[in-house]
């Protein structure tokens, strides 16, 4: 086995260099999607081969063992999902097909933990990766970029884990600031979440829970911040991508104590007990400033009564994020989220509504931050921390 051990830079690097396959002809809210992916997958298939190495070597004269033993690792890997099995047949004419079927079988042996999670990333793509001389060309050298010793995301190789869950990170740090607004809708500053996680101090224990989670870096951190494993992390994503990629980066941050949710948080919230809202013990969010169209017909009629402050205006759903956020909230909770100035100061029903979560003393502190910081946005936001009634 080589001994030859790449650092987090040189895979970072290694990664970014991949990306090159795509420049120039594919948006990078587009093709990051197939990176990240693929990352994954390699990352599966690498583990795979460590674990097969070391039950042959366990079991030298007994194949059907290994397999047996095999199926009782945490995530199952078909062999026509394996990143060996397609990087022997990159120069196939449907290579994109072949992709496409080994991440639908890898869904299919993992219902329980995947399922859901590659259906809107399509390899064979004729609008996104190009005619099937040109997409066959391109995939091609993504599966020669990702089989480079760079790349070699062993266990054994790379040792703790949490270097690709650094390395998951930096990628999404990158396509956000390469696509401007379309990237920052997914995307809060590493600065940022750390902040927003120190803010709310998670104990051992805690349930967290993140309404517009993204891609699940904000919802990390805060999970971090506890001295051990003893949390749960909690989230809902609308974005079927975004979504993807929060579940993939829980897994390969090594989180198995996370529940995500796909949909629309203000028009059908997820995660309830019974009939009511699940109520938590933290609560952080980076929602989408001032969001247009967010279902104010919908809050006047909501089975769960969170705008009984009253609803928030049809073009800004800033205060409808906040209620939200608010009444899932336990009674020692705890509350931080990014808000745009406007919050803080805007009129009528807002005003009311600001006004009352002032007379019921739960708004703890507002902490003001400088502007640039966001991805796709100038404008200057603030962080509102809140305490539970």
């Amino acid at each position: 086995m080589s001994k030859y051990k790449p650092t987090q830079q040189e895979i970072n690097n290694a990664l970014w260099s991949a990306c090159d396959t795509f420049r120039g002809t594919v948006d990078p809210s587009e093709y990051k999607n197939y990176i990240l992916v693929f990352l994954f997958l390699k990352y599966l298939s690498d583990v795979r081969k460590d674990k097969m190495k070391e039950l042959s070597t366990k079991y030298p004269n007994d194949p059907e063992r290994v397999q047996r033993q095999l199926g009782y690792e945490p995530i199952q890997m078909p062999e026509e999902s394996t990143f060996d099995y397609l990087h022997r047949h990159r120069s196939d004419d449907d290579i994109g097909q072949k992709i496409n079927i080994a991440f639908t079988a890898l869904e299919d042996a993992n219902r329980g933990k995947l399922e859901g999670v590659f259906r809107e990333i399509d390899f064979n793509s004729t609008r996104n990766l190009g005619e099937p001389k040109q997409r066959n060309k391109r995939l091609k050298h993504l599966l020669e970029d990702f089989a480079k010793p760079d790349l070699d995301l062993r266990p054994s190789q790379v040792g703790n884990m949490d270097i690709i869950g650094n390395t998951y990170e930096y990628l999404i740090s990158r396509f956000a600031s390469d696509s401007g607004k379309k990237g920052g809708e997914f995307y809060t500053p590493a600065e940022v979440s750390e902040l927003m996680a120190r803010l709310i101090q998670p104990q051992a224990g805690d349930q967290i829970y993140d309404p517009t989670c993204g891609s699940g870096s904000l919802l990390i951190k805060a999970g971090q911040q506890v001295d051990g494993t003893d949390f749960s992390l909690y989230g809902q994503e609308s974005n079927g991508n975004t979504y993807a990629l929060c579940k993939m980066n829980m897994f390969l941050h090594g989180i198995h104590s996370a529940f995500i949710e796909w949909g629309d948080t203000i028009r059908n919230p997820r995660h309830r007990e019974g009939d009511k809202l699940k109520r938590f013990d933290v609560v952080v969010a980076n929602p989408p400033f001032s969001l247009d169209k967010w279902g104010r017909d919908e809050a006047e009629h909501d089975h769960f009564n969170r705008f009984w402050r009253g609803a928030p205006p049809k073009s800004k759903g800033d205060y409808a994020f906040i209620t939200h956020m608010i009444e899932s909230l336990n009674e020692h909770g705890r509350m931080v989220v990014v808000v745009p100035h406007g919050v803080l100061f805007r009129g009528s029903s807002e005003g009311k509504i600001r006004q009352q979560l002032i007379e019921e003393n739960l708004l703890h502190a507002v902490i003001g931050l400088p502007s640039n910081l966001f991805f796709g946005t100038g404008i200057p936001a603030a962080l509102l921390v809140f305490r539970g009634s």
